[in-house]
């Protein structure tokens, strides 16, 4: 199963869609009583001269004077005119916005002068308190101001994915994107989002955002989709309630005989469709984040959980809960081994043999790499052959002893999963000969199972141990012969 980088290992983060915020637009400008394309008179590029106007919008909406059809107007004001600037401009305007909400550092200090001469516990906690409110940000209040406007949440949640592409830039942007990160966590937890199975007869424009976010395994337009969402398929999200049309993340599901090896057959068009009684096994093969804004604030682990759970209610014959993953980062890893070039005990003699290499082990990185440089080589069935004892051995390695943090599995999908509970079940030779399956992981996926009696202490002895549960296949692929 495949997402990207974010909550979520295997999760792909796509850009906001611009149909929405020209909509948006609009129809803010008609709450602010904004003419079409005006946006308060500012330019879309926010040139010097347009900075104090801007300025005194935020104020204006920061202090909300008025009553509440007064402050909301504001807000949509305020909205419309950060939907009609450019990328540059939009950068310039979070500049001004941080610039115009610094704290007023003389009620801080007095605050904490006062909590420092508090002499009993109700006056600690009352200075306390009056710190509390002293280091409250003005764009907290602003920020609300947004959620009284349609799709005011989505807008905030695409603020965000602005604020993350600008602080990879400008670490400036810190403190804007931690502070909004707070609150959409809050807002997003898990309690409030709803699990929602998305069939063929759903409203088309959900369907057309499913082909718009899937970036795992590209979804080749309607009949592909409709494929995917047949009767001996399912795809389940996670909905907000004040997003009720955007789905955060979502996971697609196949259900199989036996077990799945390779995504091309999975995805197969022309597959004859399976009864889905006659199942035996869930294959989770993707999972996507769908909203970039959302990255960092986790709800991947919950939706595997859950579908889980409904799966294993709707059909008590299953026998298997699995995923068909990439392992995203095997490549980069095997590349900087092979760069290395001090590597004698990369190959066995047996393997060295097979590839009609030197039995010595000089120049085994140099072998494998211009081996492995050349596009074609897995259809070549003498190269292939050669190749897989090496590379499934090589990768089973990886899997079960790089790490991060000296504790955790290197690869991030593995962490995901194995922080789910799962296990490393089996590694599957040449199951995605697409472009980007090659150049990632060699055309290697793994299977991570999910064992319903084995998920809790699985997870358990990861997280505090970094203990990695896998087979004894694939510990056995790990081993030279």
């Amino acid at each position: 199963m495949a997402e990207s980088q974010a909550i979520v290992p295997e999760t792909h983060d796509v850009a906001s869609p611009s149909f929405l915020h020209r909509t948006l637009r609009g129809a803010w400008r008609a709450i602010a009583g904004v003419a079409r394309g005006k946006s308060a008179d500012i330019a879309p590029e926010l040139p010097p001269g347009n900075i104090p106007r801007l300025r005194k919008q935020i104020r204006g909406c920061v202090e909300a004077r008025g009553g509440e059809v007064s402050t909301r107007a504001r807000a949509a004001a305020l909205g419309a005119t950060y939907l009609s600037l450019t990328k540059d401009g939009r950068r310039r305007f979070l500049e001004v916005l941080a610039d115009e909400t610094e704290l007023d550092p003389g009620p801080v200090k007095e605050a904490i002068t006062g909590l420092d001469h508090a002499t009993d516990r109700h006056a600690r906690q009352q200075a306390e308190r009056v710190l509390r409110v002293a280091l409250r940000s003005p764009r907290i209040k602003l920020y609300r101001r947004f959620t009284a406007l349609p799709q005011g949440v989505k807008f905030l949640v695409d603020l965000r994915a602005d604020m993350l592409e600008f602080r990879r830039e400008d670490s400036s942007f810190d403190v804007l994107e931690d502070e909004l990160e707070s609150l959409l966590t809050s807002w997003f937890d898990v309690g409030f989002l709803e699990l929602r199975r998305i069939e063929w007869d759903s409203p088309a424009s959900l369907l057309e955002k499913l082909i718009d976010y899937e970036a795992v395994h590209q979804i080749q337009g309607w009949d592909d989709l409709k494929n995917r969402l047949r009767t001996d398929r399912r795809c389940f999200a996670f909905f907000h309630p004040r997003m009720p049309d955007e789905p955060l993340i979502f996971v697609w599901v196949a259900l199989v005989k036996g077990a799945s090896d390779n995504i091309q057959t999975l995805l197969d068009t022309s597959a004859p469709l399976l009864e889905a009684d006659a199942a035996e096994t869930a294959i989770f093969y993707s999972i996507s984040n769908a909203q970039a804004g959302l990255k960092r604030i986790s709800f991947g682990d919950f939706l595997i959980k859950r579908v889980v759970d409904v799966l294993a209610s709707e059909f008590s014959h299953l026998k298997r809960f699995s995923t068909l993953s990439p392992i995203p980062s095997f490549s980069r890893w095997l590349n900087k081994r092979l760069d290395e070039g001090n590597d004698t005990e990369l190959l066995t003699v047996a393997e060295r043999r097979a590839l009609g290499l030197q039995p010595s082990g000089d120049g085994d990185a140099d072998s494998l790499k211009a081996l492995l440089n050349d596009p074609s080589w897995h259809a070549d069935p003498v190269v292939s052959k050669a190749l897989k004892t090496p590379l499934l051995r090589l990768c089973a390695t990886y899997l079960l002893n790089a790490k991060r943090d000296s504790m955790f599995a290197g690869d991030s999908v593995a962490h995901f999963h194995l922080s789910n509970g799962a296990r490393i079940d089996r590694l599957n030779w040449l199951a995605d000969t697409s472009d980007n399956g090659m150049d990632r992981y060699l055309g290697i996926m793994v299977n991570y199972r999910y064992e319903l009696s084995e998920i809790e202490a699985n997870h358990e002895h990861y997280k505090s141990e970094g203990l990695i549960a896998a087979s004894s296949l694939v510990r056995g692929l790990s081993k030279k012969n």
